[in-house]
């Protein structure tokens, strides 16, 4: 059982390193943009530190740069954090302890410490992955933030160049790759996707995503009441089990 439980445990240190890795230029990204926003070295840690979601710092960034309120950029930030609502209810069985532990793990709550954390069915090894992946992003993403804001506040087209903006929706892709062999996942995440692209051209920033997590969530309601009416949803155990469950 002890060797079973350290060879799970190097395998998540595994996945939590590749996670990082992919995540560190997306943080040299928001870096140099904070920079060109005009927002100094400590906003920026600021940002990072205290608000720690990629996309919502972007979309802040961004409103900020064009002469955004501050209201509209803490408005789109909140629209594009409202899943950590549903990773919240996901993890919060394996995130157990008093008020102040659960207050401080939450600041973790990102999908890429969501996705590490429920790849394991049991509890104390899903708080681990939860919280190796989360420490680490958190670590790396605002040393990458310092990088970038330092070293290539002025880089201009050199970060689209390098690739560098497309690091991203790499490590998103990254996350979902491997859900995607369950045929109902499968079948989500393109529902999802598809409203998504279709709303960002005409809705503010956040609500495409807020209105294809709602349609995700009904998507994936539908599937499982259709398995129970089968006969087949409770018979699903394992990692198949738990990503639909986590769909």
């Amino acid at each position: 059982m002890n060797t079973d439980a350290a060879a799970t445990r190097r395998a998540i240190h595994r996945q939590a390193a590749s996670i990082v890795a992919s995540v560190a230029p997306f943080g040299v990204v928001f870096g140099a943009s904070a920079a060109t926003a005009g927002l100094t070295l400590l906003q920026a840690i600021g940002f990072s530190t205290l608000i720690f979601g990629g996309s919502s710092q972007f979309a802040a960034v961004e409103i900020l740069g064009d002469g955004g309120s501050i209201a509209a950029a803490a408005m789109a930030g909140l629209l594009l954090n409202v899943r950590s609502l549903a990773f919240g209810v996901i993890m919060a069985p394996a995130l157990a302890g008093a008020l102040w532990q659960r207050a401080a793990m939450s600041q973790l709550m990102i999908d890429e410490s969501t996705a590490v954390g429920t790849s394991q069915s049991d509890l104390a090894l899903r708080r681990y992955g939860y919280l190796v992946a989360g420490v680490g992003v958190f670590v790396v993403w605002n040393v990458a933030t310092v990088a970038g804001h330092l070293l290539f506040s002025g880089a201009g087209d050199t970060i689209s160049d390098l690739g560098l903006d497309a690091a991203g929706p790499a490590a998103f892709l990254a996350l979902l790759w491997g859900r995607l062999a369950h045929r109902p996942n499968l079948r989500t995440a393109v529902v999802g996707a598809a409203i998504a692209i279709a709303l960002v051209p005409i809705a503010p920033p956040g609500v495409p995503i807020l209105v294809a997590m709602c349609a995700v969530f009904a998507a994936g309601r539908a599937d499982r009441d259709s398995e129970h009416k089968t006969g087949h949803g409770p018979m699903k155990s394992g990692s198949a089990g738990a990503a639909e469950a986590d769909t």
